[in-house]
């Protein structure tokens, strides 16, 4: 619904709630809300670039550079632990 000037203005509250498998949001209202029709606004978290997508696209386009040993050039003895006195 778009918004235009002769709608009512609405007070937001924000409520935490869950979607089940047969489509339908669970939330819990605070007491002091009065019953009615309500607009409903379904924040779902997108994933990021560190998300798990990416770590598996990382892992199959990169497999066969992680598994060459031309690429172990690092050894534990290479470099300072980040916790070393300086």
């Amino acid at each position: 619904m778009p918004y235009t000037l002769l709608m009512p203005i609405m007070k937001a509250v924000e409520l935490r709630g869950e979607i089940d498998d047969h489509h339908r949001l669970h939330a819990d209202v605070p007491q002091g809300l009065p019953a009615g029709s309500v607009r409903v606004i379904v924040l779902i978290p997108e994933e990021d670039e560190g998300g798990p997508a990416w770590a598996a696209g990382v892992s199959s386009e990169w497999s066969a550079e992680l598994n060459d040993p031309a690429q172990d050039i690092y050894t534990l003895n290479d470099g300072q632990p980040i916790d070393a006195p300086r």
